[in-house]
Formats: C-alpha cells, structure tokens, sequence
C-alpha cells in the first residue's frame, strides 16, 4: 500500500510539474508572438506618424525657398504660402520670422505698423532693452487662428528658442526645439528652416551667417503627432510619446511590456511607445498549477485553448487587411462586395464596382526602386480613402490593382466618383521624384441583374479597366457588353 501511495504522490508530482512546464511554454510561445505583434504595430504607427511630419518638413523648406526669392515678403504673400503648410500634415501653426538688425528696427516697425516686444506675459508683451539683431515673428497663421501667432514677438529674446534659430542659421537645415510652450497654445515643438539672400554663397557658416535674411517657422502639438500613429492603431492600444525623456503625450510613468520605436522630426529624435492590453499572463498559470493533478492539467487547457483563440483572432484580422496600405485584401474585398450585391438584390438598388490599374508603376519600380513603388501604393491609398465615402469598401488586389464597392450608386454616380479618383489621383503631388501618378478605372453595375454572380461583376469590372488602359490609360470605362469581342485575347 505504501508503495502504491508513494507511486500516486509520483504521479501528482510529475502531472503537477508537466502542467506547469505546459503552461510556462505556451506562455513564452504566447509572449513571442504578442511583442512580434506590438512590435510591428509600434513600427507601422511611427513610420505614419513620421511620414506625416516629414511632409510637414518638406512644406517648410518649399515655403524657405519661396521666401528666398522675395527680397521683401509682405503679409498677403505669406498668407497665401502659410495656410498650404497646413494641410495634410503635422503643423499647427506657421510664421516668417525675418532679421532685422537694430538700426533698422525703428524703420522696419514703421513699415509693417508693429512694435518688435521682446517678453510676453500672458497677454501683455513688454519692451526689454535694445538688442544688436531681432527676429519678430512678423506674419503667422494657424489652424483655428486663435489665440493668433504673437506679432512682433522676438523670439531672439527667447533664450532656448535663439539657441536653435543659431542653430538652423549655421546648418542651413531645419532644426527642432525640445518641448516648449507654444505660441498658438498648448504644447510641441517649432521647427526653423533659415531663409538666405538668393544668390549669395553659403558653403561656410561664415558665408550662411552674413546671407540670412530670416526663417520660416512651423509649430508641432504633440498631439497631432500623436493623433497620426493613432490613426493606424486599433482603439484601446495605450500610447506614449517621449521627447528627450520627457513625457509629452499619454500616460506619465514608464509603460510595462510596451514596444518603443523612435521617430526622427527635423533633426530631433521622439520616442513611440505602444502598449497593447491583454498580454499573456504568468500569474494565472502559476495559481493554477499548483492547486493539484486536476487542476493542473486543465490549466495547461486552458491556456492552450485561449492562445489558440487569440492567435485565431490574430491570424483572422491579419489575414483579412493589406500589410503595406491598411486597406482590405482581396479575400475581405470579395466578401464585402457578395454582402453589397445581396443587399442590392434585396432592396431593389443598384452599386458598382471601380477596379482601378496604376498606369506605368513598373516604370517607377525599375526606375527609382520597389521603395519609391510601396510610397506610391501608400499615396494611391491615402487618396482612395480621403475621396470616397465612409460606407464605400476599399482594397487593395495586389501588386498596384485597387477596388472600390459603391453601394446604393447610379452609374452617373459611379462614373463622377471615378472621374473624380482619376482627377485627384493625377494632380497628388506626391513627397517622391516618382512623377504624377495616373490610373486606368474600370467600371461593372450590379443589382440590375439579380442573376449576376460575383464572378462575373469582377470580370465586367476588369475587362471594363483594361478598356481604358487600352484607350491609353489616364481615363474611365463603363462596362459595355456590346463593346467585348468574343475573340478578345484572355489577360493574365
């Protein structure tokens, strides 16, 4: 009997100890795949969050260059450049700081009708004692236009600030301040791009100093950045955004078992941080394990079970969305435009259906490398989002074939909205060298035919794109059955 007892307390022990082995497995198995996912998640929000501030940076050194070419830059002018730095980036706020030596400060004061302040306290601005070169913010302008950019303000006066104008005037380049308060409120940084004398040499930073003229300023909230990586993130990831080890959005303290990947602006370096909530637990495992034979064993059940269910769940949202452009791949695309079609044949509606081709995208890739090709697939995608309607479904096929289902559409709709496309898609100024981007858009109605299969709507669709690129691209095509040769040639 002792010998039996002492072979059943083996057995607890070894159930009991593979139980626990089991679930450390899995748990580390888990763990591995849940910091791959937040990784690339982290990844993919910086590379959004980056890329819009970039553009922001580009606009800055457009509007440096434009500057350059004015010999006397006047309210109206910057107005007209200003609000175009705005759009579609990162800046909240723009102004033309230009140099105004002393002696010609009483001059320039009596010119614009402004008086240069060195101090500002709320919102009374005090005169300081003369300085030998001033740099008023003289014209601004900002998203909400309230509070207004302080006119006159010299940020010269500003220790920190003239720190990083020095700065910018010795490196010809854009240069970024840490996190300071702004002057169009709340929190961020500005960013200096130096404007010099057009024609006068600036290899040395003797030469930069004796041309400077002035500086295009922009002003980033942190929150705008941040609401950029925030826009390619599900909704309950928990976010953090660092500059020079200070928090500047999110929560305060340091995140557990977060993801951080840095992002370059001008010439300073954030940090992203990326917590995803429902990480794999040890503690449960633990507790479990130790409560015995039984309750070991369908502990190691348990946690295999749920990992299973959440990979499940990875796989299935990974496997229905396009890596590169966020859009739906061609398996959610085919379920989306099955569930549009019972719609129609149930209401009595018609949709259609866009199969959008770019025209020469194997030009870009062979002439400026797949790098530039992904930046233009990511540009077209941004495009099909920003023109089309929340209930449209958009996806990318692969390679640079797109689809977009217009439910509840008439075909002199579905004809403006591709039109409308085409045009936007030719006038995108893309940030590369790749050139205008033109596609070929073909276009196949349903619901008139309650027979249709979805088989056929995609091949109307495409033969209907391949229509246009045969007219020579840059143009739309309605599917017409009158038009397609029996003997047309099958396309792979």
């Amino acid at each position: 009997m002792r010998k039996r007892f002492w072979l059943g307390i083996t057995a607890v022990v070894l159930i009991a100890v593979g139980s626990v082995a089991a679930a450390g497995s899995v748990y580390l198995n888990d763990r591995n795949d849940f910091d791959q996912m937040q990784h690339e998640e982290a990844v993919r929000a910086a590379h959004q969050a980056e890329a819009t501030a970039g553009l922001s940076i580009g606009k800055l050194s457009t509007a440096a260059a434009f500057a350059q070419t004015q010999k006397n830059l006047d309210r109206h002018e910057f107005r007209v450049i200003g609000r175009s730095l705005l759009g579609n980036g990162a800046l909240d706020g723009a102004a033309y700081v230009p140099r105004v030596p002393a002696a010609k400060r009483a001059a320039y004061e009596h010119r614009l009708g402004i008086e240069i302040h060195e101090r500002v306290i709320g919102r009374v601005m005090r005169r300081s004692a003369p300085r030998p070169v001033y740099f008023p913010v003289t014209f601004g302008t900002s998203e909400d236009e309230q509070p207004k950019l302080i006119r006159g303000f010299d940020l010269g006066s500003d220790p920190l600030r003239a720190r990083y104008l020095r700065q910018a005037r010795d490196t010809g380049k854009a240069v970024a301040t840490p996190l300071v308060r702004l002057l169009i409120g709340g929190s961020g940084v500005n960013v200096f791009r130096p404007v010099y004398r057009d024609g006068a040499p600036v290899a040395t930073v003797a030469e930069r100093r004796r041309a400077l003229t002035g500086f295009i300023a922009g002003s980033f909230r942190v929150h705008d950045v941040a609401a950029a990586a925030l826009a390619v993130l599900p909704a309950d990831v928990e976010v953090q955004v660092r500059l020079d080890h200070q928090v500047a959005f999110g929560p305060k303290g340091e995140l557990e078992d977060a993801a951080g990947v840095p992002i370059h602006i001008a010439d300073r370096t954030w940090l992203l941080t990326v917590e995803d909530p429902g990480g794999p637990s040890l503690g449960l495992p633990l507790a479990l394990a130790v409560l015995g034979i039984a309750l070991a064993a369908l502990l190691a059940s348990l946690i295999i079970s749920w990992n299973r269910g959440e990979r499940m769940q990875e796989l299935e949202r990974q496997a229905s969305q396009d890596s590169l452009t966020g859009l739906d791949n061609r398996r959610r695309f085919e379920e989306d435009l099955a569930a549009a079609m019972a719609r129609s044949r149930r209401y009595g509606s018609t949709g259609a259906l866009l199969m959008l081709d770019l025209d020469g995208f194997k030009r870009i890739n062979d002439s400026h490398g797949h790098p530039a090709g992904d930046r233009v697939i990511r540009e077209v995608a941004a495009v099909l989002r920003r023109r089309t309607r929340a209930g449209d479904s958009l996806a990318r096929l692969g390679g640079d074939e797109f689809a977009v289902v217009l439910p509840r559409c008439s075909v002199q709709e579905a004809t403006l909205a591709a039109e409308a496309l085409e045009r936007e898609l030719r006038q995108h100024s893309g940030d590369g060298d790749s050139g205008p981007i033109t596609v070929s858009i073909g276009i196949a109605m349903f619901g008139e035919d309650p027979r249709m299969s979805l088989a056929t709507l995609i091949s109307e669709a495409d033969t209907a794109m391949y229509a246009a690129k045969d007219a020579g691209g840059e143009t739309v095509r309605i599917f017409d059955p009158l038009t397609v040769r029996e003997d047309a040639p099958e396309r792979g």
